[in-house]
């Protein structure tokens, strides 16, 4: 290993102001001389490879913001716009990002390659536990390397650096924000847009209907102990992604009980008809569909975490980890017989994940 004591006068006029070092325990294995690069010789290669660098930080920054560009400008859905058989919107959203955090990487190799300091450093083993004056020879040592990063005395790597870096938050904010619609969305009059709002709200008395098949119910169709899944007549006008959207919030379970067995929460006293009562499917732990019905304790059970719920008494739950019972819709009877929904899910329906105090 060369002796850091013997660096020859280029070092000294070429930056390295390294401490000596003492006299090895080994002998100097015959390492040849160090070669200096272009850049520690000539400040205007240096500049040159400065300016390098520098491009492409920029072109990074460019790069994540055409990323955000993308977002906004290709279509997604049924229709989407595609590249080669891609998603435009994949294909553009995946080579911006990746071109982002490439240039960056290549330009801090750039930056390390050829303008950071080019010197050969030993280091002897120490004890687990350095010295106090190792110790501080090592924040010598950290400071020593920031300022022959060149970081300080280089302006426009630091900000081009810190432009490229910082553009990338754009990208977080946009996919957070792409997780889903707000809470307070109002409700949309195709498809009952926001977590506060379903299918259910975009009309009145809206039919219950069978899911799959879309046929209305009649009371006199069902005998104690059914289970029905349903959702809002209408909703297969949609398609797509609408549709898997709308029914995820809209789907709900109905069965009959004898009349007397329902314990009806207060204000849902007419919530119910002959023994019909109706719930969200939705579970409110972490919203997975709920179906495995106890016909004999009227008691449905979600097969991911095995919340319970008590349908004869508000869908209280009984055990579990969900922490709210299941949203009840409340029932009615239209001119034609068929059951309709008096109104949209008074509380949300999901996960309890906001506060539910109004």
């Amino acid at each position: 290993m060369t002796d850091l004591a013997k660096h020859d006068d280029a070092a000294d006029e070429h930056g390295s102001h390294l401490p000596a070092v003492p006299d090895e325990p080994i002998a100097n294995p015959g390492l040849p001389a160090h070669t200096w690069r272009p850049t520690d010789l000539d400040e205007g290669a240096a500049k040159r490879a400065e300016r390098q660098v520098s491009l492409l930080f920029t072109l990074s920054a460019v790069c994540t913001v055409l990323f955000v560009v993308s977002y906004f400008v290709f279509n997604v859905g049924d229709n989407w716009e595609t590249v080669g058989g891609l998603g435009a919107s994949t294909v553009a959203l995946g080579v911006f990002l990746g071109l982002a955090l490439m240039l960056i990487g290549v330009g801090i190799i750039q930056w390390a390659r050829k303008l950071m300091a080019d010197v050969e450093i030993v280091e002897m083993r120490h004890p687990a536990r350095s010295s106090d004056e190792d110790r501080q020879a090592s924040v010598d040592a950290l400071n020593l390397g920031l300022e022959e990063s060149g970081l300080a005395k280089r302006p426009m790597i630091r900000r081009s650096l810190f432009l490229s870096v910082g553009v990338l938050l754009a990208p977080v904010v946009v996919l957070l924000r792409d997780l889903g619609p707000t809470p307070g969305q109002v409700a949309n009059a195709e498809e009952g847009t926001g977590l506060e709002h379903t299918f259910w709200g975009t009309g009145t008395n809206i039919r219950v209907v069978r899911d799959v098949v879309g046929t209305p119910i009649r009371p006199s169709d069902l005998e104690i102990g059914d289970l029905v899944n349903g959702v809002p007549d209408g909703i297969f006008d949609l398609e797509g992604v609408e549709l898997q959207v709308a029914k995820a919030k809209a789907a709900v379970i109905m069965v009959k009980m004898e009349p007397d067995e329902i314990k009806p929460g207060k204000g849902r006293e007419d919530w119910s008809l002959d023994g019909i009562i109706c719930y969200s499917k939705i579970c409110s732990h972490v919203g997975c569909p709920i179906s495995l019905y106890e016909r004999t304790t009227h008691h449905v059970l979600c097969p991911c975490h095995q919340s319970t719920f008590d349908l004869a008494d508000s869908a209280k739950v009984v055990f579990g980890p969900a922490g709210r019972p299941l949203p009840q819709l409340p029932l009615a009877i239209d001119d034609d017989g068929y059951l309709v929904a008096q109104s949209d899910f008074t509380e949300p329906v999901g996960p309890s994940y906001w506060s539910r105090e109004k």
